[in-house]
């Protein structure tokens, strides 16, 4: 599978996220508080709202519509009403950049 450049390191603050669409898909890059990167589906399983607008806290987004919580880090539902997991995608930082495999 290919490494696709998703984004500057730096265009994601601590504990934030931020969309990314490749290929007609839509990503949700996000960086812990321990200044690390995931990337999951960018949309949440219950009713594919964008999860790069919902809330970051450690290891977890909140979807903004009806608050499902997710751990990005695993893609693990933590809270309903979502039921489906996300799928998860590795990630790297390489010069300053963030790098998705897809």
């Amino acid at each position: 599978m290919p490494w696709i450049d998703a984004c500057a390191a730096d265009d994601i603050e601590a504990e934030e996220a931020k969309r990314f669409d490749h290929g007609g898909r839509t990503f949700a890059v996000f960086r812990n508080d321990a200044d690390e990167y995931f990337c999951t589906d960018g949309l949440c399983t219950h009713e594919s709202i964008h999860l790069a607008d919902g809330l970051v806290m450690g290891n977890t987004v909140e979807c903004p519509k009806h608050a499902s919580v997710f751990d990005f880090t695993t893609g693990d539902v933590e809270t309903p009403p979502a039921c489906e997991n996300l799928k998860t995608y590795k990630t790297k930082v390489e010069n300053g950049r963030v790098m998705i495999e897809i």
